[in-house]
This record gives structure tokens, C-alpha cells and sequence, in this order.
């Protein structure tokens, strides 16, 4: 194989490390992205709390209108009891009852509603609790797939690192270092010469140059610097 065939087939080599080098480093990303599960254990949590505190809510306005009720029922005791006589004080002992019931009125709306939500967000929790159960599925099953994926990719990885290394080897280091200079300020450092143009930049060029190219020599285009080379 001629020195910028061997060249060439350096650069092939390099352009799939590449590929699978993003490849690889996908993969790590992937394995390391969790905002969705993240995510749905923190909207859960925010919701196991909102549903104790409306539990707590309502266990306190149960305990408020048994009290209410415990009031308005010593005010009956004492108002249909045959215990008070004096007329002004059953007035004011029926304002005071009319007063208990109209707070009692207000505290069973509020404990219904109360009621109403803790039912609504118990619905919710469990909704929640359900998909973040089935995205830690999908999860571990996605983590398993991209662990194997990741080992195969590393496998590619090893192997194509070592062609190149016994590529290499075989390349003089005159010939390496054009080449690593070339591909750092290019991309590319070889180009294929077809139909006596330089696929890097697309210029026609001298037969005489190309015809080197051909046979072997190492010959860089005039246009791109590139090294040629013509299979």
C-alpha cells in the first residue's frame, strides 16, 4: 500500500474513533439523565405533602366543629333544660345559639371542602405514585440497554485504537506529523482525487500533480494542502 493510501486509511480510521467516541460519550449522558424521574419524584413529594397538610387541616376543623357542636349543645341544654327562667337571658342565650349555628354552617362547608380536596389529591398520589413506579421501569430497562451498548461501543473503541496504533507504526513520523498538522487546521487531512479533482476543495488539478498522486508520491494540493490521494 502506498504511503498516502496508508494515509487515507489512517484518516478512515480516525473519522470512525470519532463517531464513536460521540457515540460513547452519548451513551454516558444518557446513563447519567434522570431529569424525568427526578422530576416526577419531586412533583410526587410535593404532592404526599400537600395531602398531609390538607389531612392536618381537616383533622383540625373535624376537632373545631365537634367543639362547636359540644358549645351550641350546652347552649340547648340550658335553653330547653327548664333551668333558666329569666326572659333576657334566654334572648341572649338563643342569639348566642343562632351565633353557634351559623359558625357551625361555615366550619362544615369549609370541612367539605377540605374533605374534597384531600379526596382529589389523594387521586392525584396515586396517579403519581403509579407513573413514577412505571418511568423507574422504563429507567432501569433503558440503564441496562445503554450499559451493554456502552460496553460494545468501548469494545469497537479498543479495536479501532489499535489498527490505528499498528497503522501507525508502519506510517514514518515525517509523514504522521504532515498529517496531524494538516488535520488540525482542516479537519480532514487526506483528499481523494477523482476525475482529476481534489474532493477537499473541489479544484481541478495539474495533470502532472495528480499523476504523481497516483503514483504514490506524497503530493499535497496547491488549493487546500491537502495530501492526494488517487485509489
Amino acid at each position: 500500500m502506498s504511503l498516502p493510501g496508508q494515509l487515507y486509511k489512517l484518516q478512515q480510521l480516525d473519522i470512525e474513533l470519532q463517531k464513536n467516541q460521540q457515540v460513547a460519550e452519548e451513551i454516558i449522558r444518557q446513563l447519567n439523565e434522570n431529569k424525568a424521574l427526578l422530576t416526577a419524584e419531586s412533583k410526587l413529594a410535593s404532592q404526599k405533602q400537600q395531602l398531609t397538610e390538607w389531612k392536618r387541616n381537616q383533622k383540625n376543623s373535624e376537632w373545631e366543629l365537634e367543639d362547636l357542636q359540644e358549645r351550641l349543645n350546652q347552649f340547648n341544654n340550658k335553653l330547653y333544660g327548664g333551668m333558666v327562667k329569666n326572659p333576657k337571658e334566654l334572648v341572649n342565650l338563643k342569639r348566642e345559639a343562632e351565633n353557634l349555628k351559623g359558625k357551625i354552617s361555615t366550619k362544615e362547608d369549609e370541612l367539605l371542602e377540605l374533605m374534597s380536596q384531600v379526596e382529589e389529591m389523594e387521586a392525584k398520589v396515586k396517579v403519581s405514585t403509579k407513573e413514577l413506579s412505571e418511568l423507574k421501569q422504563e429507567w432501569q430497562e433503558k440503564q441496562e440497554a445503554l450499559t451493554q451498548r456502552k460496553v460494545e461501543t468501548e469494545t469497537v473503541l479498543t479495536r479501532l485504537k489499535e489498527n490505528r496504533q499498528e497503522l501507525a507504526e508502519q506510517i514514518s513520523s515525517e509523514a504522521l506529523n504532515l498529517y496531524e498538522q494538516i488535520k488540525l487546521t482542516k479537519g480532514q487531512a487526506i483528499a481523494k482525487v477523482e476525475q482529476g479533482r481534489c474532493q477537499g476543495c473541489h479544484i481541478t488539478l495539474p495533470t502532472s500533480q495528480w499523476q504523481r498522486a497516483k503514483a504514490g508520491d506524497l503530493v499535497q494540493c496547491n488549493s487546500c494542502n491537502r495530501i492526494l490521494y488517487v485509489e
